[in-house]
């Protein structure tokens, strides 16, 4: 065989092996390990040309989120448990959330993947029903088009089924720029697990804003501490006053010395 033919064939392998491994799984039944390797394959995946629509018919392009971080839930309002369920912890912890990072820190938004139910006004019921009055939280609809390329950009699969839909309960954190930064699961879950991913990009501010900013983002990334006795987060600044009173003592320590270094050369003079 030619000497040529063999890189041509280890290539043609080589290619092979590639479109298997970034081939989709089967969207015709729900397999829960599948399902969960493709949600953390879309890792780093960027989320765009996804255009959906409010509550009141206006379109809003997820890229008009770009510059914060931006929380996405999918739900289908048929669901007449898990998804209300799902809705109502994901409340309590951007309550709390927001309560530490900033009220207009980060934006959220639902998003209805039963095209044929999850219509404008059937998402607008569902948050009244969930009592959602967060004004950076959008309830929103998709044509099959959109909705589709959410979903495979966040790595979502969901299979119709006795129950409604069969699918993992994913909540994705996208970061500034717009690219999946974390995947969360679960109708409940410990806050650290949507808290601390958001606290991470709130606070690490990009290059453009000044150093001052970029330096009191580093403090309170630091000082924005997790309290399991309470549930909730809380700024901890003991660390700093700690440090600042060790200086201090270390200051008043050394001029003592000092002083006595003085006088014990004038003595010998």
């Amino acid at each position: 065989m030619s000497k040529y033919l063999w890189p041509a064939i280890a290539g043609l392998f080589l290619f092979a092996n590639v479109v298997i491994a970034n081939t989709d799984p089967d969207f015709t039944k729900f397999s829960h390990d599948d399902a969960l390797a493709y949600s953390q394959e879309a890792i780093g995946t960027m989320v765009e040309d996804v255009v959906l629509t409010r509550a009141d018919g206006s379109q809003v392009s997820l890229e008009d989120y770009r510059g914060m971080p931006l929380v996405i839930s999918l739900i289908f309002t048929s669901c007449h448990h898990i998804c209300p369920a799902t809705t109502q912890h994901l409340s309590e912890v951007a309550d709390k959330a927001r309560a530490v990072l900033g009220q207009d820190s980060f934006e959220l938004v639902t998003v209805g993947f039963d095209v044929a139910k999850d219509t404008p006004e059937r998402m607008a019921q569902f948050r009244r029903g969930e009592g959602v009055d967060d004004e950076h939280w959008s309830f929103l609809s998709g044509d099959t088009a959109n909705v589709e390329k959410l979903v495979r950009q966040l790595g979502f699969i969901f299979t119709p089924s006795a129950r409604g839909f069969d699918h993992l309960i994913q909540t994705s954190i996208i970061d500034r720029s717009g690219v999946v930064y974390r995947q969360v699961y679960g109708i409940t879950y410990p806050i650290p697990q949507m808290i601390e991913p958001l606290k991470e990009l709130v606070f690490n501010k990009p290059a453009s804003h000044s150093a001052l900013d970029y330096l009191g983002g580093r403090i309170r990334l630091f000082c924005t501490v997790y309290d399991p006795a309470t549930d909730s987060y809380y700024i901890d600044i003991s660390v700093f006053i700690g440090t600042f009173v060790g200086i201090l003592v270390s200051l008043a320590f050394g001029w003592v010395l000092f002083k006595e270094w003085r006088r014990s050369i004038k003595a010998d003079q």
